[in-house]
């Protein structure tokens, strides 16, 4: 059984550029995480696009759904900005729930992080695992992983006071 990780930028790819003092992106840090926290299934990593969650749109939304679509894995894992992953999370519910053939059995979630990947105290590794965990355990569907919680696509909002996600939890 194989895992598919979609990678499609966020907090979790950002890098500091400590000469503009400030967050961007270069290459993902997917291969680097998946080594280094030992992970023993057999993965497939998909670079889909490289994005701040806030510069999201439409279209780079339809480009999540056809790679979720197209993937032969029923397990997947996209790592995902949290300032919008609750969007995409909603058009990927509701093309599960509409009956999509190439969705069906398959159990996708969303995962993100407040703190990059390269920083200290990122809470990246984290939600990676709990990610991949719920990805194998949960039913088809589609869900959101953050901070130790799984949360329906229909049910969870990100507290943007708190800076953590809320709603209904598995």
């Amino acid at each position: 059984m194989t895992l598919r990780i979609i990678i499609t930028g966020g907090t979790f790819d950002k890098r500091y550029d400590a000469i503009r003092g400030q967050l961007n992106f270069k290459d993902t840090h997917l291969p680097d995480i998946i080594e280094q926290v030992r992970v023993r299934l057999a993965v497939a990593l998909e670079l889909n696009q490289m994005v701040d969650s806030l510069d999201m749109q439409d279209d780079n939304r339809q480009c999540i759904l056809r790679a979720c679509c197209a993937a032969s894995e029923g397990q997947i894992v996209i790592t995902h900005g949290t300032d919008t992953m609750v969007e995409t999370a909603t058009v990927l519910g509701e093309a599960f729930c509409a009956g999509d053939a190439a969705l069906a059995g398959k159990r996708i979630v969303l995962t993100g992080a407040m703190v990059p990947y390269s920083v200290s105290g990122s809470d990246a590794l984290f939600n990676l695992g709990s990610a991949i965990m719920a990805a194998q355990l949960l039913p088809p569907g589609v869900y959101i992983a953050m901070n130790g919680r799984c949360f329906t696509w229909r049910n969870v909002r990100k507290n943007r006071v708190l800076g953590e996600f809320e709603g209904e939890v598995l």
